[in-house]
């Protein structure tokens, strides 16, 4: 029988998966990775360590005997967004990759997003400009590291690239990664001219962006037999994953949305049109030609509550997160919604969508005498939720939401969805691919293949098989908290920005 492979490169994590024709998941392997935090507002990642661990888990799949008893027909890649990597010539990274958590770009983001320039960048690239856009990175660089160590630089590349670069030799970027960095023109298909004059690099500095369906890439003879695939085996260079999580969820008309809540998260819509906001509150990302995704990020997902969990989850050197995790959420349903008057601004890691905010910083208020762990876990769920909430609200100023589809780790679990449907007033469903990033993947190669005609006949095959109906009184009580969730989030930015200036 025949298969296919998807690699999802994430931020903490890959995960290979094989699906059968009828995109049921049959196997998958994945294996973890640090990021690293040198100073306040760095974020990087080692890529060698994320090939050598891709290789793993893809070698450690291929060798599984329920695998071996398909034959892999194509193999595609997601991936995370908003990466970048400077190598020289020789393909050898010059530095460890910058991730979209890092917002050392703040001061460059700032200065652009107040300009004419920065509205002209907007509208043609479709990203917003904030320190997560390789724009805005490879700007970075330009101003704070010697210029002989950027004259070395071949190319900026993403995580992505590498890893295909790696197993292929090939260097190609797909429009859906192309279209997150701020660099690609979404109307003309190729890389912005007046972005690349801001980041000072010119188009051979990046690689050659191709559509998403693209195939002739071919893996290195030595992959080809540890790994032992056929010759005749599709290569494909797939998406990002918030493209891949939309279409995996089946939504690739309007009308509905889907919110992602993995380590970070993001509402997403799908749509003819890209969203055009004065205020450059979304992302426009490129799907295929004439199909956008559109929505806002969070860097302030699941991220956060491991956070809460590693500081306050369980004592001793040991923590087995995904256990702690149900332990934790078993507390929180012990608390009525509102968290008894408890709030929480998640930002932790400085925000994007809606405040685009670099210096956003976390609290708890409202704290009284009687809170307990518990009223302090709920209140960081809810939080979490209200952010997304906040997304949400101005995203259907500009497309009508009915339902809500919801994907990744944390949006799933029963307290999460229950929440999200109770916060939006509406109903929430979860369909039957928990990995809907590897499945969006494996829609798109079976749709190369010509099991689909096209993706949206390919996402229309997904079926929803939990929802969750918002309750009445729950959903009229949190509006009233997101409202003071809102109004804080913004009062306070000027204290934020107090407190990053103390920090130095």
């Amino acid at each position: 029988m025949n298969c296919i492979i998807t690699i999802d490169i994430g931020t903490t994590k890959v995960k290979v998966s094989a699906f059968d024709e009828a995109t049921n998941l049959i196997g998958w392997r994945q294996g973890t990775y640090p990021t690293f935090h040198p100073q306040p507002d760095y974020s990087e990642q080692d890529p060698e360590q994320i090939y050598l661990t891709v290789l793993y888990a893809l070698k450690s799949l291929l060798n599984d005997e329920l695998t071996k008893k398909h034959h892999p027909v194509a193999v595609v890649f997601g991936a995370s967004m908003h990466s970048i990597l400077p190598i020289d010539k020789h393909g050898v990274p010059l530095r460890n990759a910058v991730i979209w958590a890092d917002n050392r770009g703040r001061d460059e983001a700032n200065a652009l997003k107040n300009s004419e320039e920065g509205k002209v960048i907007y509208e043609q690239t479709g990203t917003p400009l904030h320190p997560m856009s390789p724009l805005v990175k490879i700007r970075w660089f330009r101003n704070h590291t010697p210029a002989t160590w950027f004259e070395k630089v071949y190319k900026f590349i993403s995580i992505k690239e590498y890893i295909i670069y790696q197993l292929t030799g090939q260097l190609v970027v797909d429009q859906s990664i192309a279209s997150s960095t701020g660099l690609f023109n979404i109307h003309s298909l190729k890389w912005d001219s007046l972005a690349l004059d801001y980041a000072g690099i010119k188009p051979q500095h990046l690689s050659e962006p191709v559509p998403i369906d693209f195939a002739e890439l071919k893996f290195k003879k030595e992959y080809v037999r540890l790994f032992r695939l056929s010759s005749a085996t599709k290569v494909i260079v797939g998406a990002s994953d918030g493209c891949f999580a939309t279409v995996g969820a089946g939504v690739v008309t309007e009308g509905n949305a889907t919110i992602t809540i993995g380590s970070s998260g993001a509402m997403r819509v799908a749509g003819k049109q890209m969203i055009q906001d004065s205020q450059q509150r979304f992302f426009n990302y490129i799907l295929t030609e004439g199909k956008y995704i559109s929505g806002g990020p969070t860097n302030n997902g699941g991220v956060v509550f491991e956070w809460f969990v590693q500081q306050f989850g369980a004592s001793g050197v040991h923590l087995d997160m995904e256990h702690t995790v149900k332990q934790l959420l078993i507390e929180a349903e012990r608390v009525p919604a509102g968290a008894g008057g408890l709030l929480f601004l998640p930002y932790l890691l400085g925000e994007r969508a809606p405040l685009w905010n670099a210096n956003a910083r976390g609290a708890y208020i409202g704290v009284n005498i009687t809170h307990e762990r518990r009223h302090f876990i709920r209140a960081t769920v809810e939080g979490i939720i209200y952010e997304m909430f906040s997304i949400g609200k101005l995203l259907q100023q500009y497309r009508s939401i009915e339902n809500l589809y919801i994907n990744g780790a944390y949006a799933t679990l029963p307290l999460f969805a229950q929440i999200l449907s109770d916060v939006f007033g509406k109903t929430v469903y979860v369909n039957d691919k928990h990995d809907s990033a590897s499945a969006g993947a494996a829609l798109l190669a079976l749709t190369h293949l010509g099991v689909f005609s096209d993706l949206e006949a390919a996402a229309q095959t997904i079926r929803s098989v939990e929802t969750y109906q918002a309750n009445a009184a729950h959903h009229a009580q949190y509006t009233r908290f997101a409202e003071i969730f809102d109004r804080l989030s913004y009062k306070l930015a000027e204290d934020f920005d107090a407190l990053v200036a103390l920090q130095g």
